[in-house]
């Protein structure tokens, strides 16, 4: 049988990762697929450049749409990124007929809706592993391995940038914007780290696994994004003596109504740096890895770890699902696994109706610093905030003024860890307690997730 043909859009890091793996692995690949996989047309705007990757017997060109319009392309990779182009050449490839493999989160997150119902009209599948933790196969887990589950919550680091950039800060003591500067340096932040610093990079991946996980559309506009450029080293020492470690987390939950709570019934999609107990495998995760948690009614707590970036691990999902693709051509569009896990005449079900909750109704437990002046009676005030507010509290540790300022000084750190609490309650006591003349600086508030 003829190998299936292959057009690459863009061929930097990880395009260059993908065609010489598949090149080197070409036989144990087909063993796997049952048939050639080959790469026969490649679009980039450097055309010598490209050339000199893949050599003599690959077509490159400089214009992507060339690719699209070729009657013996089966299958469209796109790497390129960003919304714009990307967008448009991946509709146009959907609409000519051809399966899509891309490893953008960003496009997925917040057009997959369009893009996903686009190519169940046309017949053709759009697969997306290495959009989400790189070399790790959450999304074949999620759509496939843990089908027999309903999800109850999903934790997961995956953004390789700020968790090298908490893990250097812990390890060595320094604050954030001096391990930014060593972590840029080294490579593992681009020039401008907005998007992962920011915590904007994760959301994308957090908010297709939430719609894999609970059968909802993918809605990137309704997470919740807060990034690490806040934390202090301060905070990491903390945390590590009350037996935590911080870590940015993408979450996501499906949570049932509380009539005694006065909650109601939705799935949480959030960001946010998160102090997790030191005794969970996450919490041991460093460097520039990625880990994801799943919690399914059946099989429990699943972890899943590896490299979130790269250009080999990346490329081992992108050919994951040219395989996939490969085995299922010429199956019946209805037989394939559906993109978002659920088939679609359930997207207006119940559940894929159920509505992402705003920030204000999460409940969770907090760790709060504050720097106050070291005087009577500051404790007392700030505690009868928490207690007026209805939030009790687990933990209070407070330093002595030398620890923190120096001999002499006048002013400590109060730290306190509460239990669950609605987040618009602590809102509203956190702009009381920081209105206290005693209280000399922001407090800083960091989200407590046990993952148990």
């Amino acid at each position: 049988m003829k190998p299936i043909q292959v057009g690459l859009l863009g061929i930097g890091v990880v395009g260059a990762g993908t065609f010489s793996v598949l090149k080197r692995n070409q036989e144990e690949i087909q063993r796997r697929a049952g048939r050639g996989i080959a790469i026969t047309m490649v679009a980039d705007l450097d055309v010598a450049r490209a050339k000199s990757i893949v050599g003599n017997g690959v077509t490159v060109v400089g214009d992507a749409r060339t690719v699209i319009a070729n009657p013996d392309i089966d299958i469209v990779i796109e790497l390129i990124g960003g919304f714009g182009v990307a967008k448009t050449l991946v509709l146009e490839a959907i609409a000519s007929g051809k399966h899509v493999v891309t490893a953008n989160k960003a496009l997925l997150a917040v057009h997959g809706t369009e893009i996903f119902a686009a190519a169940s009209a046309k017949g053709v599948m759009v697969a997306f592993e290495a959009a989400v933790a790189g070399g790790i196969p959450i999304i074949k887990a999620l759509r496939e391995g843990l089908t027999a589950n309903r999800i109850q919550w999903i934790a997961g680091i995956i953004n390789g940038t700020t968790n090298f950039i908490l893990s250097e800060m812990r390890d060595k003591g320094l604050d954030f914007g001096v391990v930014l500067k060593e972590a840029q340096r080294l490579g593992y932040a681009e020039a401008d780290p907005t998007f992962d610093i920011e915590g904007v990079d994760a959301a994308h991946k957090a908010t297709i696994m939430s719609a894999l996980a609970f059968g909802i559309p993918v809605q990137f506009d309704k997470a919740y994004i807060e990034g690490i450029t806040k934390l202090g080293a301060a905070d990491i020492k903390y945390a590590e003596q009350l037996g935590y470690r911080i870590k940015l987390l993408g979450i996501t939950k499906r949570r049932k109504a509380d009539a005694a709570a006065k909650t109601r019934e939705g799935i949480e999609l959030r960001v946010h740096p998160s102090l997790i107990p030191a005794k969970r495998l996450i919490a041991n995760v460093e460097g520039a890895m990625n880990a994801v948690v799943v919690q399914g009614d059946a099989v429990g707590t699943t972890l899943y770890y590896g490299k979130g970036a790269g250009a080999e691990p990346t490329a081992s999902a992108v050919i994951a699902d040219l395989v996939d693709i490969t085995r299922l051509h010429t199956a019946d569009a209805a037989q394939r696994v559906p993109h978002l896990a659920f088939q679609p005449h359930t997207l207006d079900d119940a559940m894929s109706a159920l509505p992402v909750l705003p920030m204000g109704e999460i409940v969770t437990s907090y760790y709060l610093r504050l720097r106050v002046a070291d005087e009577a009676g500051v404790l007392a005030k700030v505690t009868g905030i928490l207690a007026n507010a209805g939030i009790s509290i687990d933990a209070v540790l407070q330093r002595e003024a030398d620890e923190v300022g120096g001999e002499g000084a006048t002013q400590t750190d109060l730290i306190i860890l509460t239990h669950d609490c609605v987040e618009a309650k602590m809102n509203d006591a956190l702009a009381l307690m920081q209105a206290l003349p005693t209280v000399l600086e922001p407090i800083t508030r960091i989200r407590k997730e046990e993952l148990a």
